[in-house]
């Protein structure tokens, strides 16, 4: 593309978005005498990887309502900010937002420059460019998702993902202006999600179709994705124990899969074999009725759920919570799957 026609793209772009911005909680609008808030931007980013739009929302006006600035987020307790996560996945990056927090609560504020933010905990190329273009108004090249997809159909991109991402970060790259960076990645975000989608692309509704080499050529066929390998498999036993109206939770080790997260005591999760039983109490033990399946990113995991109740005896140690008020635990989604089996399947016997 040209470096006028580059040009009328991006006038046509801010246009359509002066107009056709999404309001979402972390966002400024266009127009707007604020400046954008480096901490708001940097949770969204976060929280949004691998996790849609509509189910952030909630999950970030929580946040910062309960941690309204990036030193009170640093100052919480670690197990209260993964409970609060518990439900957004990909629980690595709940404490890599602690240490990341910490860190820049440390020296004071947010640093400017993609260079400095990658040097931060949890912060990759992708997350450093949104934060340096949309907080900081630098001209960095920012590209996730729906940009991609602009990207690809835009200029009939054919190499499928990912051997395309190369060249699809220089086309946005061709594209970005040092006028409004922020806004310019932020309109191709919200054209590849209200406009360019992946199913049922609206081109007539476009404001860019007088520049994309895919209108009235299928667009949808495009980004070209290789097919994807099937998900290996695991088995794992949770144990739901009992105590009059309460039950046993543990806190599982702060590395590893789902670390540092409340949950139900379980086995290691294991492929090509049996789990190994390891209830946390020796009673006689119950399973019900069917097993929760989980999908991770790397595997699909088959949970089976142990039940046993021991109110007859004296209640040992631990940390015993409510089952009335288990929704509140802060457990993760395979966790309040397994309780939620477990405690329904209770009721039902």
């Amino acid at each position: 593309m040209s470096t006028i026609a580059a040009t009328a793209f991006q006038s046509a772009l801010l246009d359509w978005y002066d107009i056709h911005a999404r309001a979402l909680p972390w966002r400024v609008p266009p127009g707007s005498a604020r400046t954008p808030d480096p901490y708001r931007v940097w949770l969204s980013e976060i929280m949004l990887q691998q996790t849609v739009v509509q189910t952030v929302k909630s999950y970030f006006e929580t946040f910062v309502s309960r941690w309204p600035t990036v030193h009170h987020l640093a100052a919480a307790r670690d197990e209260d900010v993964l409970a609060a996560w518990a439900g957004l996945g990909y629980y690595a990056r709940a404490r890599n937002l602690i240490a990341c927090a910490r860190a820049v609560s440390g020296r004071g504020a947010f640093p400017g420059t993609e260079a400095e933010l990658l040097e931060l905990p949890g912060i990759g190329p992708y997350t450093a460019a949104a934060i340096a273009s949309i907080a900081f108004g630098r001209p960095s090249v920012v590209v996730d998702g729906n940009i991609e997809r602009v990207m690809a159909r835009l200029f009939a991109i054919e190499t499928p993902l990912p051997a395309a991402k190369t060249e699809m970060k220089a086309r946005a790259a061709d594209l970005t202006p040092r006028r409004r960076p922020g806004d310019h990645a932020q309109a191709l975000m919200d054209l590849g999600a209200t406009i360019c989608r992946p199913k049922a692309a609206a081109c007539l509704a476009c404001p860019v179709r007088q520049f994309c080499a895919a209108t009235g050529n299928a667009p949808e066929r495009l980004p070209r994705k290789l097919s994807k390998a099937a998900k290996p498999e695991r088995r794992g036993i949770a144990y739901w124990l009992t105590h009059g109206e309460d039950v046993l939770l543990v806190r599982r080790p702060d590395r590893g899969l789902l670390g540092g997260m409340r949950a139900l005591p379980a086995t290691p999760f294991v492929a090509d074999r049996e789990p190994i039983p390891a209830p946390p109490f020796e009673t006689e033990w119950k399973a019900v009725s069917k097993p929760v399946v989980h999908v991770f990113t790397h595997f699909r995991l088959e949970l089976t759920i142990m039940t046993a109740d021991i109110s007859a005896m004296p209640r040992p140690s631990g940390d015993w919570h409510p089952v009335a008020d288990i929704v509140n635990a802060g457990l993760p989604t395979l966790f309040a799957k397994a309780a939620k089996l477990a405690a329904g399947d209770l009721l039902h016997d």
